[in-house]
């Protein structure tokens, strides 16, 4: 049986992405899952399902995952199926990013509670119920992982993702003229050699 490796996207993103994958793990199957969901806990259930699906075995699956598709992924339980993982822009710590978005908009945690949800400037939608989630849920970590981090990431701060990945035992790499998003010509490049260079 050939390697498999699990594509899963960011906000906005998609599983078509996957496909930029492909060249890099010739000998593998590649494939990505389009998720729906925005909150954890029902992100957690699509990503474990997905993972039934395909019928992958433990410490078979390759892992690529974006931005709070990583956050989804480690918050699913699967880390009995996955060999590896490689981490891009990964959202590590829900809490601060939502404390973060919290402060920029003005909104306490009394006011959160109370209301239940508001509106965030971005367009996001700030909730109590996700934020109480992040609480009770910390996340716990158990796999063989790599991260790509931007150095202009805008959610998520170098000494955030330094920290997770000194207690997490990961290893990370950061391009300084990243973001949070690569895009451009020159960051898929960076990117692709990442890969290549830690298969």
């Amino acid at each position: 049986m050939s390697d498999l490796v699990l594509y899963v996207h960011g906000r906005g993103g998609s599983a078509k992405e996957s496909r930029r994958y492909e060249p890099l793990f010739p000998d593998a199957e590649v494939v990505g899952l389009e998720y729906e969901a925005s909150a954890p806990r029902e992100a957690g259930e699509e990503i474990r399902g997905f993972m039934d699906e395909l019928g992958a075995e433990d410490g078979s699956v390759i892992l690529i995952a974006n931005s709070i598709g990583a956050y989804f992924c480690m918050d699913a339980g699967i880390e009995a199926k996955l060999r590896r993982a490689y981490f891009i822009s990964p959202i590590v710590d829900m809490e601060r990013l939502i404390l973060d978005m919290m402060a920029k908009a003005g909104v306490t945690e009394e006011e959160l509670r109370e209301k239940g949800a508001a509106a965030a400037p971005s367009g996001e939608t700030l909730s109590w119920e996700h934020l109480s989630y992040t609480r009770e849920h910390p996340l716990r970590w158990d796999v063989p992982t790599l991260i790509l981090y931007g150095g202009r990431d805008q959610l998520t701060t170098l000494e955030t993702v330094t920290a997770f990945a000194k207690s997490h035992g990961a290893e990370l790499t950061v391009m300084e003229e990243g973001e949070h998003w690569f895009h451009t010509e020159e960051q898929l490049r960076f990117l692709d050699d990442w890969i290549r260079e830690n298969k």
